[in-house]
């Protein structure tokens, strides 16, 4: 999942970068608001409030204007009055500094969950090729057969097609598709993996990626 930093403190935003990225996801950073600007899309922005070109407050309003991109404020301002600022313009979320990765990271997955499925509304069925996925029936047919598939099963199809081939930690697929408090074994995941794979068939490719994780790869 791609995720644009904006953060004009370096070892902050370098931090912070590398953190993601051990959770799976992609940064990019930009130290400016006008970078920001004219970055393109991506599924989330983290946004600091004090940048040396504008007040991050007005890159919110931007994008926000622009599209419905989950935006949280990471910013070492405290006080209410910008709090109830950033979220009024459109930020999802406001973390004040200093936080920790995992705080950064729990408050990301939160966001994404709410919006998803309000996105799911938008678009409840995926065709991929020879495959469909009904997220509203939770229903997947396969060259126009029904697939049966367990709930686990249906939910973790779902979580990897929300972005084909983009690799997913095991940890990042425990705890969006069995429970965010998962710690214990991941072996239920390879068993379901096992499972989803001989279903499909040569429809998708459910790949793994060696002390990583898995994509999904459709064909």
């Amino acid at each position: 999942m791609r995720v644009l930093l904006v953060e004009d403190d370096e070892p902050i935003a370098e931090s912070l970068t590398r953190g993601l990225s051990r959770y799976g996801f992609e940064v990019r950073w930009v130290r400016t608001g006008a970078e920001a600007l004219e970055a393109g899309d991506f599924a989330l922005v983290l946004v600091d409030l004090g940048l040396p070109d504008m007040d991050g407050l007005d890159v919110c309003r931007e994008l926000r204007a622009r599209g419905d991109v989950p935006i949280i404020v990471i910013s070492a301002r405290s006080d209410e009055v910008d709090r109830v600022v950033g979220l009024e313009i459109g930020a999802d979320d406001y973390v004040t500094k200093p936080f920790g990765v995992r705080e950064v990271v729990a408050r990301m997955r939160a966001v994404l969950r709410r919006v998803q499925p309000a996105r799911a509304e938008q678009e409840p069925v995926q065709e991929h090729g020879r495959l469909r996925i009904d997220r509203r029936g939770r229903r997947v047919h396969l060259d126009g057969a029904e697939v049966d598939l367990t709930p686990k099963e249906f939910d973790l199809l779902v979580f990897l097609a929300e972005e084909p081939g983009a690799v997913f930690t095991r940890e990042q697929i425990m705890e969006a598709v069995w429970d965010e408090n998962w710690f214990g074994p991941t072996k239920t995941l390879d068993v379901h993996v096992g499972v989803l794979r001989r279903k499909l068939g040569d429809a998708a490719s459910l790949e793994t990626v060696r002390g990583v994780g898995f994509r999904l790869v459709l064909t």
